[in-house]
């Protein structure tokens, strides 16, 4: 089977050497030496000043939002994973969908400000597959209401905009270390954001408010990171350069060989450095979508549909008719991509989308 994704391993030995100082400090958690070490490392590659490594990627989005969100509207995007209305409903806050810009898959700012009331705290934007939002037109609006700008960037790892890291755009971002994402430390995450004060106060939300051992600077939550994972992370960090070569090379081969006349991919924002992270193509109907997936399937290769369904549609939400994204979500359809696919599959691949997309 060719899975849509697979799980970059390390060799062995680099982990049991990282395992061997966690065996030497005989320290698993609360922060100890490797996360920190790893934090540190995260900072340089990726060029930002304030991060907090967490356990996964949606904690830090469900921090973000009872920091910031006070029970008020939040403006989103029904086309991203549900972990992003999830997290809104979870803080008790109201999730408010408006529609995505087709060739781009993220929000449309032309339609955030019609959205915005009097009760209005927050947007919280997805960058869609490392596709940077207009975060220009975005900050614009946010400075113009007085909002906190909150990016889901669970797939950016890596990714630039405009000679700058995707983490320093809002107010917050936050980012995913899951098995499957390009970094990864098994299962873990990261917030980032810009100022000393809002990283105080995330930094507590994820220690369960812990001011030193016996005080508290107010609520929090358990957020933390194992040493486990962080020397997952530090194995796995000296082959990004490697990762994000092979995976080029693969999305390049998809270009090359298939048929865009059927079908079409999304449009890299001008000013990214994109990082590879998700391969879509998007075909003329539902039909087609499901007749690829099963031929596929045929040849023992698992595509996804991936986002499904727009998530204006989920059963615990108000819904709202969003032509956009209902659209794009039932005719869009994730392709293998992983640093070890072979190159001949990516052809194989491409000639079943071909064929049956025709």
């Amino acid at each position: 089977m060719i899975n849509v994704t697979k799980t970059f391993f390390p060799p062995i030995q680099s982990y049991i050497n990282q395992l061997e100082k966690v065996w030497t400090n005989e320290w698993l958690t609360n922060r100890g030496e490797l996360v920190i070490e790893l934090e540190m490392e995260l900072k340089r590659h990726l060029e930002v000043e304030y991060m907090i490594i967490m356990n996964n990627g949606t904690i830090p989005l469900q921090i973000a939002l009872k920091l910031f969100g006070r029970g008020g509207e939040i403006i989103t995007t029904p086309f991203s994973y549900v972990a992003t209305s999830s997290s809104i409903v979870w803080e008790n806050c109201l999730p408010v969908f408006v529609d995505i810009e087709p060739d781009y898959l993220t929000i449309n700012p032309e339609k955030i400000e019609a959205a915005i009331t009097r009760n209005t705290t927050c947007i919280l934007a997805t960058h869609v597959f490392g596709n940077p939002c207009d975060v220009e037109a975005i900050e614009i609006i946010a400075r113009k209401y007085g909002l906190t700008v909150i990016y889901d960037a669970a797939h950016c790892f890596g990714v630039r905009f405009n000679g700058m890291s995707i983490f320093k755009f809002g107010d917050i971002s936050t980012c995913s270390f899951h098995a499957t994402k390009l970094f990864h430390t098994a299962e873990g995450g990261a917030l980032f954001c810009n100022e000393a004060e809002v990283y105080a106060k995330a930094f507590y939300s994820h220690n369960f408010g812990h001011n030193g051992p016996l005080e508290f600077h107010g609520l929090g939550i358990n957020g933390k990171i194992s040493e486990l994972q962080a020397a997952m992370g530090l194995s796995v960090l000296p082959f990004m350069e490697e990762i994000l070569l092979s995976r080029k090379k693969i999305v390049e081969t998809y270009l090359q060989h298939l048929d865009f006349v059927k079908i079409r991919t999304m449009t890299i924002r001008p000013g990214t450095e994109w990082n590879y992270s998700y391969f879509p193509i998007i075909l003329e109907s539902e039909e087609k979508l499901l007749e690829i997936e099963l031929m596929l399937l045929k040849e023992g290769i698992k595509a996804r549909r991936y986002f499904y369904p727009s998530l204006n549609k989920l059963p615990y939400v108000d819904y709202v008719n969003l032509k956009e994204s209902e659209d794009i979500s039932a005719r869009i359809l994730c392709l293998p991509l992983y640093n070890s696919l072979d190159l001949i599959n990516v052809v194989e691949i491409s000639d079943i989308v071909n064929k049956y997309s025709s």
